[in-house]
This record gives structure tokens, C-alpha cells and sequence, in this order.
């Protein structure tokens, strides 16, 4: 594959990553600066992929960018400052707090998940992707996948169950 033809994968694909990696760091700016790194590394590695396979291979370099990135940052100290994420929207108070609630719900359960039934879950249920190409992102078999995302989707509905919320509220 030619190098330049970088500027066609980037048009075609830059918001299914820049949707990925938003879901994965739930961060706007740090989600640009990842899809940036994506490309960044296509670009190097582009003669190596093959024509097909293009957006699983962008994927798979986003993820591994989430992943650098994330132990890059494990061994900085940051301070997470909370004003931004308090400014008012056009929902009421209560059903901005609802959401809020549910959210963090959500991802402190995700959270218990092995990483790879939480990238399971993030590709399919959240990001909308078919099983064939979530499980060519994450780089298994179809079947595989499929027992990865049942097994997390149980693991879920399990927690729910003892938690005061149903399965579907949460999702």
C-alpha cells in the first residue's frame, strides 16, 4: 500500500477511531491526541498492512496508543480537576444526575470486567460495531469473541442483580 494514500484512510476512517478511542479514555482532547498518535503510526507502518484489513489494523495501533499512553501515565502524578466536568447542561439537574449516576455505575462495573471482556462490551453494546469486526479489532476468532462478550454481558447482569438496578437500566 502507498503512503499517500494515508489521506483516503484518514477521511474514511477517522471517526470510527476518533469513536473508539473516545469511548476507551472518555476524554475529548486526550481521544484527538490518540487518534493524532494512530496515524502518526500508520503512516510509519502502512506499506505493512494489507488493503482489506485497514480498519481492524487501525484499531488494533489505537488501542495499543490507548495502552502506551495509560502506562505513560501511571507513572506521572496528574490532578484531575472536576469544574469542567460540572458545567451546566440544557438537561434538568435531576436528570443530569440520574445519568451521571448511571454512568459511573456503569463504568465502576466495567471496571470489575477483565480487560478484554471490557473492550468486548466497548466494541460491541457501545460503540455498535457487528461481531465479525469487533472480533477482528480485538484479533480473535468469531467464536471466541462471542464467548468473551456472553461471559461479560453475565458478569454484569450478575453484579446488577445485586445491586438495586436491572441489567437494561444500567446499558
Amino acid at each position: 500500500m502507498k503512503s499517500d494514500s494515508l489521506d483516503k484512510i484518514y477521511r474514511e476512517y477517522q471517526m470510527d477511531v476518533y469513536r473508539y478511542l473516545l469511548g476507551l479514555c472518555k476524554d475529548h482532547f486526550t481521544a484527538e491526541d490518540l487518534m493524532q498518535e494512530t496515524f502518526c503510526r500508520a503512516f510509519i507502518h502502512l506499506d505493512q498492512t494489507q488493503n482489506e484489513k485497514v480498519k481492524p489494523w487501525l484499531i488494533r495501533v489505537a488501542y495499543h496508543a490507548f495502552i502506551d499512553k495509560t502506562r505513560k501515565d501511571s507513572r506521572m502524578k496528574t490532578y484531575d480537576s472536576d469544574y469542567f466536568r460540572s458545567l451546566p447542561d440544557l438537561d434538568t439537574p435531576e436528570a443530569q444526575l440520574m445519568k451521571s449516576e448511571n454512568k459511573e455505575q456503569l463504568y465502576e462495573r466495567l471496571g470489575r470486567l477483565s480487560e478484554q471482556q471490557q473492550e468486548a462490551i466497548h466494541l460491541y453494546d457501545i460503540q455498535g460495531y457487528s461481531y465479525r469486526e469487533a472480533s477482528e479489532m480485538m484479533g480473535m476468532k468469531l467464536s471466541r469473541y462471542k464467548i468473551v462478550l456472553y461471559r461479560a454481558r453475565q458478569r454484569l447482569k450478575q453484579d446488577c442483580m445485586n445491586g438495586s438496578q436491572t441489567f437494561l437500566e444500567v446499558i
